[in-house]
């Protein structure tokens, strides 16, 4: 599985293989920004554990431990 994020990381793509095709799974954040760990000169990507990656798509800082505000709508238009 490969994780993208855009410049505002607010937007996360995942591009995993599923039987016999990639699969692109979207998700966007209303209000909040994901955690996404400092990038090292170095190091290009990082590994992330399926705990952490859950952490991450819950709106778990895993690297700050800090959460996300869950939003509650009254109605949708």
């Amino acid at each position: 599985m490969y994780l993208f994020i855009n410049r505002r990381r607010d937007k996360l793509k995942a591009l995993y293989w599923h039987r016999n095709g990639f699969c692109l799974w979207y998700k966007r954040l209303e209000a909040e920004r994901f955690a996404w760990p400092a990038a090292d000169a170095g190091e290009p990507t990082c590994v992330l554990t399926v705990k952490e990656l859950e952490w991450l798509l819950e709106g778990f800082d895993p690297w700050a431990e800090k959460q996300h505000k869950t939003l509650h709508y009254q109605s949708v238009t």
